[in-house]
């Protein structure tokens, strides 16, 4: 089992091995004293971990209880996690207990938002069961919901008191849950280290052979960030690559048409393809990244008109004042911020005909 210790305001352990679910309950005892334990997943997840999952818990001797929402980004609002404050309330939880989110990205999103304003904060444990959750989203602390008007705008950093990544969970995930993930993993690889960018380049299968060395290594790039940017007011906004334009896309597509991890990857096409043309990225940049990212069966392009995306872009979190800072490649493996004038953003994302 490898064990990696994220030192921010409240430290924790993300542990990453197969085997891992049954012994959650058990390694949760560890962290959280409470009695309850509400665990909080999708109609996806339940079906094949839900049991499983409340059983260990229930071993561990937490009186628990089991809430399943609709799989899809388009649960992911403040009504469904209403629904969790309902069930909170109903149960009886208080800040000693325990919130447990068990499923992918949009279930540790609104769980650990649900756990951050609950009673204005009690303990959540993360046990994600997608790659995409494994390497990014259950590691950092930071939670939300989507609005009309953008994806995450509504959230809180709220850091779990244990990250339980069972790498056996990735066996069941179907072929586009699992590539989905991969955009992330390049994202990884493309802001920060280049010979994980190069392990990826010679795996022979698309899931992954290197599987547990790959998710550990994106999980510990991720913690280094972090710890010195626990808010995301400086680097810590280099893990956004290709989310400007991946958001922008999915609010276009209105959470249903384009999964996240596919409006990244052509996200970091579009605006390395930008970022290069105008000389700030190293020639021959896109050619590499192109090339990864198809190799892993994700799209570098989409029909979406760039005028369409606007109003998403205006509203990225990564905005401030009259300016928005984007995320761009040096090289591969390098990354930086480059801040843009609003007025002048769909210049910068057109140059040269990039769109």
């Amino acid at each position: 089992m490898k064990r990696i210790t994220v030192n921010t305001a409240r430290a924790y352990d993300i542990l990453i091995s197969g085997g891992l679910l049954d012994k959650a309950g058990e390694l949760s005892r560890k962290v959280n004293g409470g009695q309850k334990a509400l665990i909080i997943t999708d109609s996806n997840v339940a079906p094949l971990y839900g049991g499983r999952a409340a059983d260990s818990y229930r071993r561990a001797g937490y009186d628990t209880d089991i809430l399943v929402f609709p799989a899809g980004e388009q649960s992911k609002k403040l009504d469904t996690v209403f629904a969790f404050y309902a069930r909170l309330a109903k149960n009886g939880l208080t800040r000693k207990d325990l919130l447990v989110a068990l499923g992918g990205g949009v279930t540790g999103d609104m769980a650990g938002f649900a756990a951050a304003t609950w009673l204005r904060g009690i303990d959540f444990v993360q046990i994600p069961t997608t790659l995409l959750a494994q390497v990014d989203s259950s590691v950092g602390g930071k939670t939300g919901v989507d609005i009309p008007e953008g994806k995450n705008l509504v959230g809180a950093f709220w850091q779990p008191a244990l990250v339980i990544a069972d790498t056996d969970t990735l066996d069941t995930l179907p072929c586009n849950v699992f590539t989905d993930g991969m955009a992330e993993v390049i994202k990884t690889a493309a802001i920060k280290d280049a010979s994980l960018f190069e392990l990826l380049k010679n795996q022979a299968s698309p899931l992954l052979e290197d599987r547990e060395r790959i998710i550990a290594r994106c999980v510990d790039i991720k913690r280094a960030i972090v710890e010195q940017d626990e808010r995301e007011v400086g680097e810590r906004k280099l893990l956004n690559f290709g989310h400007t334009i991946g958001h922008a896309l999915e609010k276009y597509y209105g959470y249903s048409g384009l999964s996240h991890g596919f409006a990244v990857a052509v996200g970091m096409s579009w605006i390395t393809k930008a970022s290069e043309s105008r000389g700030l990225t190293r020639p021959g940049t896109l050619s590499r990244l192109n090339t990864l990212l198809k190799k892993f069966c994700l799209p570098t392009d989409d029909p979406a008109p760039l005028k369409d995306l606007l109003s998403g872009i205006m509203l990225d979190k990564k905005r401030a004042g009259l300016d928005i800072g984007l995320v761009l490649l040096k090289s591969i493996g390098q990354s930086f911020i480059h801040p843009v004038p609003i007025d002048k953003t769909t210049e910068f994302l057109n140059a040269e005909g990039s769109r």
